[in-house]
């Protein structure tokens, strides 16, 4: 009678746990610099980065974690076998030298016995980090082939946003993705435009003189570069798996209200204007299915109070575009950061105030080796109180 009991009590919580909602629990694994994967010393060792990316996905399974958003396209390159960009040399230790495995395939598998979903982080016009010089890129790199699609800012460079040749070339990486892997999402982070430099302006002058396109301020011809290259990926992704989603995780401010009557109380840079990413716009398009702001900040913050930003974003979510949260353990017991994220766990705090807030369905972690540290213990939260059982992650 008892074994009865237990039994039947076991199937009551399976069911319950499989009727939950979705919500998104998910961590950015980033490979460029090594951050997260693979390790440094692990590059060109491909049976230890096997080993390694089980023993992380093992970890995430623990915790409960539904997804990883997992980067394959830091610089221009790729982080698994392609015929259009360079094999990354994070990955090989020399770009365009080839690894003996695919490591997309290989987390693909790994993470899906898991029950985590895959979500393909791409960086859309990114080539190099200061510390890359642009002649030790691959001889097959498009930069050798189509020099003048690219442009130097700071000790940077990119694909130039304002040609249509990038915008396609760049459908062309999402739709190999899409096609090739058993993925479900596409995703992108904050860098559209480069992140301002004091004293320099991004070298588009005169393409905007050129081709202005009807547009009287070159800010507006910005973001309609950019809005053009999301609707285009959007329409690739629809194109051939309308089932694989497309997701964005913008810097944490839209606009400022005091700029915007529609944005938010807060008084720090902003995508809109700085980084010419209307996000808004493409969540009420429709053109992508989730948002994830980087709310790096903690509650309480003068110019960029989480607690704000969490209500601002969740106000806009809707059955086009779901809101998630990036949050930033990484911060928790820096000395150089506010006292909130030295006094208990901030985190913690803004995991809760999450639940109080209709419209927020997900969170999503950065970086994810500092989960995987439990440093100051977020490991052991997220299994023992936010995430206790398993729930799947939210698809179309």
């Amino acid at each position: 009678m008892k074994k009865t009991l237990l039994t039947s009590l076991f199937v009551m919580i399976v069911a319950l746990c499989s009727a939950a909602e979705p919500y998104f629990r998910a961590t950015w694994v980033s490979t460029v610099a090594n951050i997260d994967f693979p390790t440094k010393a692990a590059i060109g060792n491909y049976e230890q980065q096997k080993a390694d990316m089980i023993a992380m996905l093992d970890e995430f399974q623990k915790m409960n974690l539904n997804a990883i958003v997992y980067q394959v396209r830091p610089t221009a390159d790729a982080l698994y076998p392609s015929e259009l960009e360079p094999w990354s040399h994070w990955l090989t230790g020399k770009q365009g030298e080839a690894a003996t495995y695919d490591p997309l395939e290989f987390v693909c598998t790994e993470a899906h016995k898991r029950g985590i979903d895959v979500h393909v982080w791409i960086n859309p016009y990114r080539v190099t980090l200061p510390a890359m010089n642009i002649e030790d890129l691959a001889p097959n790199h498009m930069y050798h082939k189509h020099p003048e699609w690219f442009v130097k800012y700071g000790k940077q460079w990119y694909y130039a946003p304002h040609l249509q040749e990038t915008r396609d070339f760049l459908c062309k990486v999402v739709a190999d993705l899409v096609t090739r892997y058993d993925i479900q999402a596409i995703h992108m982070d904050d860098y559209f435009y480069p992140y301002p430099i004091s004293g320099e302006e991004f070298p588009d002058a005169e393409a905007f003189a050129a081709d202005p396109r009807g547009f009287d301020n070159v800010g507006d011809w910005r973001r309609d570069n950019v809005n053009k290259a999301i609707e285009q990926v959007h329409n690739t992704i629809m194109g051939i798996k309308p089932h694989v989603q497309f997701g964005i995780s913008p810097f944490g401010i839209w606009r400022n209200k005091v700029n915007d009557p529609r944005g938010s109380e807060t008084n720090g840079l902003q995508n809109y204007d700085q980084l010419y990413a209307d996000i808004l716009l493409w969540m009420e398009k429709g053109w992508i299915d989730y948002v994830v702001p980087q709310l790096y900040w903690e509650i309480g913050k003068k110019v960029a109070d989480y607690k704000t930003l969490a209500y601002w974003w969740a106000q806009h979510a809707s059955d086009k575009c779901r809101v998630y949260i990036g949050m930033a353990p990484y911060h928790m017991g820096n000395p150089k950061m506010a006292a909130a994220w030295n006094e208990g766990n901030e985190i913690c705090r803004q995991l809760r105030l999450n639940r109080s807030i209709p419209g927020i369905t997900g969170e999503c972690y950065f970086p994810a080796n500092v989960i995987l540290k439990n440093h100051h213990n977020i490991a052991d939260s997220l299994k023992q109180v936010f995430y206790p059982t398993y729930v799947s992650a939210p698809r179309k």
